[in-house]
């Protein structure tokens, strides 16, 4: 007998799409058929739905414990699921402390562990200070090792000088964890800013000017660089522009072990949205011209971009007022609607189901080791997203199921609506509604193949 059979739903693999039972035992997918016979504990009917894999975000920023009044383990996880996710990997930042050491990492997996409706990773820091600590957090659980090649914006996350970071590199080669790096050049968009600055500059336009993409491409190539002369394993996050993306596909050609994130509002917002809509869209690297969106699709549709990670940074409201657009805190809220950006606009784009279902569930789950997860195979957790993939909807505020009720997705018309959302067999997330309490656990990642480049 199974614990629970999904009926009759359009089943997204890596081969395709078709209809097919799936049969659950103790939270793992055990078999799928054109039709399972024998009975069930459970079942649901999945007739005129697809069944994705449930999501798996590898970047975000949750904040707790410290600054829970951005953003928690709770709601953040709750907006996670309510759009497809079952996992995310959560940045060493903002936490306050942020997780630089594993006793840091050791009191996030606490909190995480009684708060998280979805299953998590989490991320240790590599910083200018704490290279002879990365092993302790390696053995405590991290999946990778975030740095900043820019000035982070939080005093206490400290960005590590060029040496430093080839040194952190080796270290995480031995440790057989990724380095996942912010690339833009800190002196080129702090000169510019205080530049822009000392002649009165405080728009968003000026903002937009101080960090122009030649930033984002000449870290890129150094970062790349370094990787290879390390043999380190990096993940590129958040890429805003097709140069960039260039550069690591080149790379990753030659034998560089690089994997290359965008983020949802790279695809679907430019400059002009951020100097339209204001401190809902700042972020950095800063949203680019038509141009770089087209470029950056272009680029996901010949398959060189590997995942697609929300950068959920939100804040509270009053971080996103005042009249120095410099000064308002960068980050936006989207771990809600990464699936729905691609089955929008990904679909007329055209992209298939399966290449969605890539970018966002089985590379990233790949990529960093996370055993079981972002596939519908027999052996895989039974982590599934229930869509109805022709509705055709507008988000609102209310939809909204992060701690502030601010997002650039609210009035947006997306198609394809996520209805319900297994964890490990369990509807966490159906029509709005969360019918039981959290259960995510937290996922220390398997040994990484050498050969693998997501």
């Amino acid at each position: 007998m199974y614990d629970l059979l999904v009926r009759g739903g359009q089943v997204v693999r890596e081969g395709g799409v078709e209809t097919a039972d799936l049969g659950v035992v103790e939270g793992r997918i055990v078999e799928i058929a054109p039709e399972l016979t024998g009975g069930a504990r459970e079942e649901i009917d999945a007739r005129g739905l697809h069944v994705f894999p449930g999501a798996v975000d590898i970047h975000v920023h949750f904040n707790e414990p410290g600054r829970t009044e951005w953003e928690g383990i709770d709601t953040g996880s709750r907006a996670l699921a309510a759009g497809g996710g079952t996992v995310f990997a959560d940045m060493p930042l903002n936490s306050a402390p942020p997780v630089i050491d594993a006793a840091t990492l050791d009191a996030k997996r606490q909190v995480a562990e009684g708060q998280s409706y979805t299953d998590f990773a989490l991320w240790g820091g590599l910083t200018s200070g704490n290279l002879a600590w990365l092993p302790d957090l390696a053995e405590a659980g991290a999946v990778g090792f975030k740095a900043f090649m820019s000035n982070s914006g939080l005093a206490e996350f400290t960005s590590p000088d060029d040496l430093t970071l080839y040194e952190g590199m080796k270290v995480a080669r031995e440790l057989d964890r990724i380095v996942a790096l912010h690339a833009e050049n800190d002196s080129i968009t702090g000169g510019l800013a205080v530049r822009i600055r000392a002649e009165g500059g405080s728009s968003c336009a000026d903002y937009l000017r101080s960090r122009p993409a030649i930033a984002e491409v000449e870290a890129v190539g150094r970062a790349l660089l370094l990787a290879e002369e390390t043999g380190a394993k990096i993940h590129l996050v958040h890429l805003s522009t097709g140069r960039a993306v260039a550069l690591a596909a080149e790379a990753r050609a030659r034998g560089v072990d690089v994997s290359i994130e965008t983020c949802p509002h790279y695809l679907s917002f430019t400059g002009e949205d951020m100097e339209r809509l204001g401190a809902v869209l700042k972020c950095a690297p800063p949203l680019r011209p038509q141009r770089e969106v087209d470029a950056l699709w272009s680029a996901i549709c010949e398959g060189l971009i590997d995942t697609i990670g929300s950068d959920h940074s939100p804040s509270s409201l009053d971080l996103k007022t005042g009249e120095d657009f410099f000064s308002i805190w960068g980050g936006i809220a989207g771990v809600q609607s990464t699936l729905s950006v691609l089955l929008t606009e990904g679909r007329e784009r055209g992209l298939s189901l399966p290449d969605i279902a890539r970018l966002c569930a089985r590379t990233p789950a790949e990529r960093f080791g996370l055993a079981g997860k972002g596939r519908l195979d027999p052996g895989a957790d039974a982590d599934l997203a229930l869509v109805a993939l022709d509705t055709e909807w507008v988000h609102t505020q209310d939809d909204l199921h992060t701690r502030w009720k601010f997002s650039p997705y609210v009035g947006r018309t997306f198609r394809g609506q996520v209805r319900r959302t297994l964890l490990r067999g369990q509807t966490v997330y159906q029509d709005g509604h969360f019918p039981h309490p959290p259960q995510g656990r937290f996922l220390r990642p398997a040994p990484i193949p050498q050969e693998e480049t997501a």
